[in-house]
């Protein structure tokens, strides 16, 4: 009986031309959807299914793109999830991507037919967004933002830094180590909770690179604290470093403690740091800004070559500074009636055992802590939780209070139907 079953798997080649698997030969490629086909053919040998279903076993599990990560939903209420990718991408930067993913004039003067600058629309849209910086330059990532000023402006030298900003953030991942990779050499002062101009004065000699404020960024120290805002240190005869963080270019009323680029380039710092992929809403980057000489200085060193963006982000970048609002800007903005009324539409399409809630969302991502945003969502029994997660469209809820929560502040509007039907599906 079990030998009858086997023999009645379709073979491979079959299996392969049947023409709901075309459109994925030529998206997938031949050889994963092979894999794919053998797959459904190990589960019918093994009378996990029908012999007779191995064709439709194979579309089901056919992936969107030839890519092993999965769009999903975020309903965490964390609008930065770092687990998630961080920001997620404006229709108009997802748009750019698509366009950029082929050959451009990234680095054509396609008037002249010469060599032209590298990202000049991105750069020229990230200096319209920060009109008080002399120049900006863009790398990978915020941490080769720091690193590259480090390098240029300290190697071999002193950074000062307050104690109590010598952070560590996700994954071990810690300020002193990336600083001292450099080759500079790390001058605290202070102490954990308090430090003074003073400190800084008095630490400043001829052997300092430069001054680095650290904005805390993932967590809040309160009590008898001070510190020194970036701005107090500009007449220090050093260059002043502000190492922001989350992104933010200008002050937001939502979160008025959360440092930004134009305020500190006010106060006078010489250079900002910052991830685009944050507050920004952009795509992964580290952003320069600051003196144009500075700047200079900075984009000419060996080391930026090392660090420098490529097409896709530098259109990405582009699109979310010139196109419309991104998508974690609209999160961070939505009025908690628009929510409450989205969490009670989603709960009541549902049904039992779903109910509506109020519940607390938060930036994440390294912005703005200790700030809580006012937010509503959906409670479900807290063994969806994983099973939301392992459906055919995963969403990423949080477990509260003995509860599964949906929190939809973190969740585009457009996405609710597809909240509704993953809940549906687990539940069936």
């Amino acid at each position: 009986m079990n030998d009858d079953h086997r023999r009645r798997v379709p073979r491979t080649d079959t299996v392969l031309a049947d023409a709901r698997l075309e459109p994925a030969l030529a998206t997938l490629g031949r050889a994963r959807v092979k894999e794919i086909v053998v797959a459904a053919q190990e589960r019918a040998r093994a009378g996990e299914i029908a012999p007779e279903a191995v064709a439709d076993e194979a579309v089901a599990a056919l992936p969107p793109t030839a890519a092993s990560m999965r769009p999903v939903v975020n309903a965490t209420g964390v609008l930065l999830h770092t687990n998630l990718g961080r920001a997620p991408l404006s229709a108009a930067a997802q748009d750019a991507l698509v366009s950029a993913a082929g050959t451009t004039d990234v680095e054509l003067d396609l008037a002249t037919g010469g060599r032209g600058r590298r990202g000049a629309g991105a750069l020229s849209a990230l200096a319209a967004a920060v009109p008080d910086a002399g120049g900006v330059h863009v790398t990978n990532n915020g941490a080769a933002a720091l690193i590259l000023a480090a390098t240029a402006l300290a190697a071999g030298r002193e950074i000062v830094i307050a104690r109590g900003e010598m952070v560590e953030i996700g994954d071990g991942f810690r300020l002193p180590d990336l600083l001292e990779s450099t080759g500079a050499r790390l001058r605290e002062v202070g102490t954990t909770n308090r430090v003074h101009r003073a400190d800084y004065a008095d630490a400043v000699g001829p052997d300092t690179g430069m001054i680095l404020k650290v904005h805390p960024s993932n967590f809040v120290v309160t009590g008898f604290t001070s510190s020194v805002p970036a701005g107090s240190l500009a007449g220090l005869g050093v260059p002043v470093v502000s190492d922001i963080g989350s992104g933010l270019l200008a002050p937001h009323p939502l979160l008025p403690d959360e440092p930004d680029a134009a305020t500190e380039l006010r106060a006078g710092a010489d250079l900002v740091t910052a991830s685009g992929d944050k507050l920004l809403g952009g795509p992964q980057a580290g952003l320069l800004l600051g003196d144009a000489d500075l700047v200079h200085r900075l984009r000419r060193h060996s080391l930026a070559r090392a660090l420098r963006v490529d097409k896709l982000t530098l259109a990405a970048l582009e699109a979310t500074l010139r196109g419309p609002e991104p998508p974690v800007r609209a999160m961070l903005s939505m009025a908690i009636d628009r929510l409450r009324s989205r969490a009670a539409s989603v709960a009541e399409r549902i049904g039992a055992p779903a109910e509506a809630i109020e519940c607390v969302a938060q930036v994440g991502g390294g912005g703005a802590p200790g700030v809580e945003l006012p937010s509503a969502g959906v409670a479900l029994p807290v063994d969806l939780a994983s099973r939301l997660r392992g459906g055919a469209d995963p969403v990423v809820a949080r477990v509260e209070q003995g509860r599964c929560v949906l929190d939809l502040r973190s969740v585009p509007p457009e996405a609710d139907e597809r909240v509704v039907a993953a809940v549906r599906a687990v539940l069936a």
